[in-house]
């Protein structure tokens, strides 16, 4: 241990001292999220607001709030390059002022290598171990895709990331320079559930059989589906993103990963998000596996489960069955994350099902969810032919091996009944209907 710790020693400096060796033109890039080193990018901030550097590009999936290259002054001296908008960064790529990647998640680390050296890789690790070895904790993503494309690396040291077990580590042999900041990650409490999340949730819940591998995300509906999923046995887990209710589900013996044919016996996520009780769960706990998202949302990796249950939302889907759930029409709304790899992956899969769950109307039930045909402009998440159920407050279309007639009837009837009528007369004005 002692020559790490002199190796630790002599590269640890300041945030200021790692952001002033950031250089005008630099590209640079951070993890998802609670991966994002809050105080080596505020420093480089300043610089840039100092008017030392400029044209720099941040790269990141999934901000967390307070980063100073949201600031609309920013725009063309510390640009941000979007992998995923979220709340915060949402109206900065609405205006034009962020640019963003259009990717299945699991190709992020195959489009890092295609655009060439990132300059500086900095991210959050928990305290370093007696090998040498500082841990991603709660994520781990695209991380390694970063890595290896970094020039330069540089770590922000936090008591409070959790130390998780996999391949998400780094190296202090690969690190350039070090800083410490010990302060909470940012974690997002669990959503209560809604009337229409619990109809949704038990919808999905009635279809999952006993030993079937899950992967879902967070929000109300996966916080529904998983108080009705409480009842089952040997459930499994490998997701995208590991949540509280997953820690409920495990808690409670419902998910044991006994029946997995792969990873048996281990949770396997790529990263966790949620409430403070998500990140106690999985510090120094070996049943969870991080793994690098090239690998956990790979279809074929999904593929080997059999009964893979994969649950994500959609903002619209048509008579085609095309979902949308990443814009508004035109607008950027969020982005393509990890959906369609599931949707793929549960397509393969022996007994795999893919929900899109959304509920019936948008803007306080002014409009219908299920459309005719997508709002103009709208991005197409997950394909047609391999969109599988729809599921609604209202119940679940199945939409494999169905033509577009009964895929129309099928989606008619989850709609809201305002709306009905309407779509009942536009599907006969197309001669989809007669």
């Amino acid at each position: 241990m002692e020559k790490f710790d002199l190796s630790y020693a002599r590269k640890l400096v300041t945030a200021e001292a790692i952001a002033a060796l950031v250089q005008t033109g630099d590209v640079l890039a951070s993890p998802i999220c609670m991966g994002e080193p809050l105080d080596i990018i505020n420093a480089i901030g300043k610089r840039v607001e100092n008017g030392e550097i400029t044209d720099i590009i941040q790269n990141c999936n999934l901000v967390s709030p307070g980063r100073c290259y949201e600031k609309p002054d920013m725009f063309g001296k510390f640009n941000y390059m979007s992998w995923f908008f979220s709340g915060n960064t949402r109206k900065g790529g609405q205006d034009g002022r962020f640019d963003y990647m259009q990717a299945n998640y699991n190709d992020f680390p195959r489009y890092f290598d295609m655009r060439g050296d990132i300059d500086r890789f900095y991210l959050v690790v928990s305290p370093m171990d007696e090998h040498g070895y500082f841990s991603m904790g709660s994520y781990f993503g695209e991380a390694l895709g970063m890595l290896k494309k970094a020039k330069h690396v540089y770590v922000e040291v936090n008591k409070y990331m959790p130390r998780t077990f996999g391949t998400n580590f780094v190296h202090i042999s690969q690190v350039d320079a070090v800083c410490e900041k010990d302060e909470p990650i940012y974690n997002l409490p669990a959503a209560k559930p809604g009337e229409n999340d619990y109809k949704i949730g038990n919808f999905i819940a009635e279809m999952v059989p006993d030993g079937a591998t899950l992967q879902f995300g967070i929000g109300g509906v996966s916080g529904a589906m998983g108080e009705a999923l409480k009842s089952k046995k040997d459930l499994g887990i490998h997701t995208e993103m590991f949540s509280d209710a997953m820690v409920e589900l495990i808690e409670c013996g419902a998910v044991t990963n006994m029946k997995k044919a792969v990873n048996s016996r281990v949770s396997v996520s790529t990263f966790c998000f949620g409430s403070q009780k998500v990140y106690d769960y999985i510090n120094n706990n070996p049943a969870l596996v991080m793994m690098p998202v090239e690998y956990v949302n790979d279809p074929y990796v999904i593929a080997q489960h059999d009964n893979f249950i994969s649950v994500n939302a959609g903002l619209e889907v048509d008579f085609l069955g095309q979902v949308c759930s990443e814009s508004i029409g035109e607008t950027p709304f969020s982005g393509s994350g990890g959906q369609f790899d599931y949707v793929k992956g549960a397509k393969m899969s022996r007994g795999g099902i893919s929900f899109i769950a959304m509920s019936s109307t948008a803007k306080n039930g002014t409009i219908s969810r299920i459309k005719p045909c997508l709002t103009y402009g709208a991005a197409v998440t997950s394909h047609k032919n391999e969109v599988n159920c729809i599921v609604t407050e209202y119940g679940v279309a199945e939409l494999l091996g169905k033509s577009v007639r009964e895929r129309t009837k099928a989606l008619i009837a989850i709609a809201h009944p305002k709306f009905r009528d309407e779509l009942l007369f536009e599907a006969k004005r197309r001669n989809i209907l007669i």
